[in-house]
């Protein structure tokens, strides 16, 4: 007997557990491919499908069509230093209040989790969980000196990341030239704080310095979209647009 199927995604497992169940069947052959996900599947909708989803997506698009905001530039995202990962982080360092009573001395975001840019103009929920679509979570961590100094050539080896409290000079084949925390140079016994998410808390994207930390605290709830989406309805009750600006946070020389 034989079955065909359009293999997406786990296909193949499928076939396999199928077989592993029915010891009667064997799998002799799979052929797979890839099919573009594009404007031409909307072309032809299935009516009853539409029809099913239409209440959900009416519910789902009152939510996401909110503005919230109006961002006053358009605002990429880039290495080494760019408009809107500054502007992340620096929402991430003023968020470490909740925890320590003022900013942490170190705004940390990774440029891949940043996953879009965000146009002058009305922001919406739904822009907002384009640009921050997964659920990391706000961790305030406490490293001495000299492991921060190892974080900055975490960073310098990644050619630079959203960064802020921090001025970085970095070479092009990826090494820490100088740093500075607050304006000052980096003491190596010395605590600073670093609020970062709990994806970086563990070591990931190359920030492998982060699980040396002396201490880490992560309150419960804080995602950094929750705190982004909070932050740009405070700036709308003071009358203020998002903006952001380019400061020589990580030069690449």
């Amino acid at each position: 007997m034989k079955i065909n199927y359009n293999l997406w995604g786990g296909g193949a497992l499928l076939l396999l557990a199928l077989s592993a169940c029915n010891p009667r069947y064997k799998v002799v052959d799979a052929e797979g491919g890839r099919v573009t996900i594009d404007s031409v599947w909307d072309a032809t909708p299935d009516a009853e499908a539409a029809a099913l989803l239409a209440p959900y997506k009416a519910g789902l698009d009152s939510v996401m069509n909110h503005v919230v905001a109006t961002a006053a530039q358009d605002m990429e995202v880039q290495r080494p230093e760019s408009l809107l990962s500054n502007l992340v982080a620096d929402v991430l360092r003023q968020s470490a209040t909740s925890v320590l009573g003022r900013p942490a001395d170190m705004g940390l975001v990774n440029m891949g989790g940043i996953r879009t840019s965000l146009s002058a103009g009305d922001v919406t929920t739904g822009n907002i969980y384009e640009i921050l679509p997964f659920e990391n979570s706000l961790c305030v961590l406490t490293v001495k000196g000299s492991v921060l100094t190892y974080l900055f050539e975490n960073i310098a080896g990644r050619g630079g990341e959203g960064v802020s409290g921090v001025q970085l000079e970095i070479s092009r084949d990826g090494r820490l030239l100088s740093a500075r925390v607050g304006g000052e140079p980096v003491q190596p016994e010395r605590l600073y704080t670093v609020a970062t998410v709990d994806y970086l808390a563990e070591g990931n994207d190359g920030m492998v310095a982060l699980p040396q930390a002396e201490e880490r605290q992560c309150p419960a709830g804080a995602t950094l979209r929750g705190l982004f989406m909070e932050y740009a309805k405070q700036q709308t009750e003071q009358g203020k647009p998002l903006t952001s600006r380019l400061e020589g946070r990580i030069v690449r020389k």
